[in-house]
């Protein structure tokens, strides 16, 4: 499975994005998939995950904010994010897996494919 991640930008807090990962492969619907971010100088960390077919979890710190949501028909799922704030500047990254536990899904080493990661920039 290749994964590619897109839709990051320039915007400013209180605005809104979507990134989107798209992914090759057929069997790509039956993925668990994870969003992370890393911001300069820190450490990668979890954002939202989403195990087949609508388990979703997010992180404290984008819940209510944020939303997955999923295209299989182009082997795409979204990351919408809404009122932005500036601490949500990060390059964000999508993750898969061919299978994985809904209490797994923010832990990093369990994905076997990562996207190129998309940036975000969120001016206060």
């Amino acid at each position: 499975v290749q994964l590619q991640a897109s839709g990051g930008g320039l915007v400013q807090a209180g605005g809104s994005l979507r990134l989107s990962c798209a992914a090759s492969g057929r069997t790509f619907s039956r993925y668990a998939v994870g969003w992370f971010r890393q911001a300069p100088g820190k450490e990668r960390e979890f954002v939202a995950g989403l195990r087949r077919p609508n388990s979703i979890y997010y992180a404290d710190s984008v819940k209510g904010r944020f939303t997955i949501s999923t295209d299989n028909a182009k082997n795409t799922v979204f990351l919408q994010m809404n009122s932005l704030k500036h601490e949500d500047t990060a390059v964000y990254y999508c993750a898969a897996v061919a299978g994985a536990i809904y209490s797994s899904l923010p832990r990093e080493e369990i994905y076997h494919y990562w996207g190129q990661g998309t940036q975000v920039t969120v001016s206060s």
